[in-house]
């Protein structure tokens, strides 16, 4: 997903369905895609369970909105970030929201959303349900922002060569957006391939691999060419993958 600082993007938190630990991780993630112009947090606020959240909301200026439980077994949470969503989105000044959740009840806003025309960015723990994260442009999971980015620790937590070359879905999905992208000499730019990837799999994430970049993941499959090119005559470098079969 192509990133843009000037995109204007609402933020819309369901505190009973996200963990206050990932709002620096989260913050910093949302700003690679845009503006984060609203910032607003749904819960009941009287309940004990959510004053973790606080500290965070005065540091972040994240506004709550407080949502009584009016009836037990009820969400009354998901109702009112729903009706607040739709408000936004009918006042034209976004480009796109964010939707902080593993519920699936948020699958139709952000079909609805996008139907409108406007990006939506899903964030949510690995357990979310495959309808939501299908129906977001992109999908991150929240595990990832709370990792220790530390280089002594990161070679832990990435796959072996061998697991990544054994994961046939991975491994067509790149093959796939390369043969896409490709020029005549089975040469394609880097860039878009990582769209076609992200238009077919909103959750992928070279991060959930343990890998900060598309083309570190895919050098570390071992099953592609990786070429560097200069770009002009600065000093700035494309990079060009190639399948090896061909």
């Amino acid at each position: 997903m192509e990133a843009d600082s000037t995109s204007k993007l609402a933020v819309l938190i369901d505190a009973d369905n996200a963990q206050p630990s990932i709002i620096e991780g989260l913050l910093a993630e949302i700003a690679k895609y845009g503006t984060a112009s609203v910032k607003r947090i749904y819960g009941d606020w009287t309940q004990p369970q959510l004053n973790s959240w606080k500290n965070e909301l005065l540091l972040h200026s994240i506004q709550p909105i407080q949502q009584f439980g009016y009836t037990k077994g009820k969400n009354a949470t998901d109702s009112a970030l729903i009706i607040d969503a739709m408000d936004l989105l009918y006042t034209d000044q976004f480009d796109g929201f964010c939707l902080i959740s593993s519920d699936s009840d948020f699958t139709r806003l952000a079909a609805r959303i996008r139907e409108a025309g406007l990006v939506v960015y899903g964030f949510g723990e690995k357990k979310t349900p495959e309808p939501l994260v299908a129906a977001c442009d992109k999908f991150i999971y929240t595990e990832v922002l709370q990792e220790d980015t530390k280089d002594e620790k990161k070679s832990s937590r990435q796959v072996s060569s061998q697991i990544l070359k054994q994961d046939t879905k991975l491994v067509t999905l790149v093959r796939n957006a390369i043969d896409a992208s490709s020029d005549e000499s089975g040469w394609a730019h880097l860039a878009p391939v990582g769209s076609y990837i992200a238009k077919q799999s909103p959750q992928f994430d070279p991060r959930n691999y343990g890998y900060r970049k598309l083309g570190e993941l895919i050098e570390a499959m071992k099953l592609f060419e990786i070429e560097e090119r200069p770009v002009g005559q600065g000093q700035s470098k494309a990079i060009y993958v190639k399948d090896k079969r061909k």
